[in-house]
């Protein structure tokens, strides 16, 4: 599994900032990314453990800080309140976290309500958009609601998705007792199928998280991507199923053992029905999205050839010869899985 870790960043072309525009992504943000590379120290974060966790707490000169405090909560305001800044006074930036592993680098920060000591957090990036055509599909075509913003400078503001990471839920949660695995695995057989129909690529077990909701009988559980990079960039179809990737090999043997293969083209089939009842509520807008992204080049020519060749192959079929861009191939290819039947 060779996956372009340095995938380059492409920029907003004026056709996506105008969609972002159109459905009230775009908005001008009083604190950049760039204002937050500008800290003087840092140190490493340790969970509670002890573990490294790759993230590093910054630091700012004191001035600096009180300026930053304020604009990031007026980031947090617009994003949760549309900009409703009257209870301001209570909030409080209290913690900056950079994070130099990956493709974004992104800060996360904790905003804490002095009231109650209650904390959120929302994350600071740099604008790429393959990242942007990743979140907006996951909005538009999966069971969870995305909430971001972006602005001129290319800075990116994305809420928090909350939940257990997967490769800690893999290793700690996975053979526990009361674990329902039987929902477990119709759930990773799920978001396996969402992840291809609209080709998330990269869904190793530390790029999505489980969200675990107690019911009034058992608990249930769904997978949600948190890492939207790898939106439609690979040519190899393999990188587009979480169950290809070795960490998740533990999930995979899972629904293999609890799974009938009727029982997972059901599953397969719920999902996708799901997806294209989405699909054809938000019609207008998801084929605005795609008629952008058609036109942007996301991708080498080799990947978008391989990828081509190999979901021709896939859906024995040769219609996406016609494809000639990333956008293309995910429009054929969600035309192909979820529309009209026969």
């Amino acid at each position: 599994m060779n996956i372009s870790r340095k995938k380059p960043s492409y920029p907003l072309t004026p056709a996506l900032r105008q969609y972002l525009r159109d459905y009230d992504r775009e908005v001008p943000l009083p604190v950049s990314y760039a204002d937050l590379r500008r800290f003087s120290n840092s140190f490493p974060l340790l969970d509670r453990t002890g573990k490294d966790t790759l993230w590093q707490t910054v630091f700012y000169e004191p001035s600096a800080l009180l300026e930053l405090s304020q604009g990031l909560v007026q980031v947090y305001a617009l994003l949760k309140t549309a900009g409703d800044l009257s209870f301001a006074d209570d909030l409080l930036a209290d913690r900056i976290d950079y994070c130099r592993f990956g493709n974004s680098n992104p800060f996360r920060v904790r905003i804490l309500n002095q009231l109650n000591d209650n904390f959120d957090y929302f994350y600071v990036k740099q604008a790429d958009a393959s990242r942007l055509y990743g979140l907006e599909l996951e909005h538009l075509l999966s069971p969870n609601s995305i909430n971001f913003l972006v602005d001129n400078t290319n800075t990116l503001i994305e809420e928090h998705i909350a939940g257990i990471p997967g490769d800690d839920f893999i290793r700690q949660r996975l053979q526990q007792p009361h674990l329902n695995q039987v929902r477990i695995a119709k759930e990773f057989v799920k978001f396996n199928e969402r992840c291809f129909a609209r080709l998330l690529g990269d869904m190793r077990a530390y790029n999505y998280v489980v969200a675990v909701t107690p019911d009034f009988e058992d608990e249930q559980y769904r997978v949600r991507a948190i890492d939207f990079d790898q939106q439609s960039y690979e040519g190899r179809r393999a990188m587009y199923l979480p169950q290809s990737f070795p960490d998740n090999h533990a999930v995979v043997e899972l629904c293999a053992r609890l799974l009938r293969p009727s029982t997972l083209r059901q599953y397969q089939a719920e999902e996708r029905t799901l997806m294209a009842r989405r699909a054809r509520a938000e019609r207008h807008r998801l084929k605005a999205l795609l008629d952008v992204m058609r036109a942007h080049h996301l991708s080498t020519p080799e990947k978008i050839e391989e990828l081509k060749t190999a979901l021709n192959r896939y859906h024995r079929t040769q219609k996406f010869n016609k494809c000639d861009s990333m956008g293309d191939i995910v429009r054929q290819n969600l035309w192909l899985m979820l529309g009209p039947r026969g």
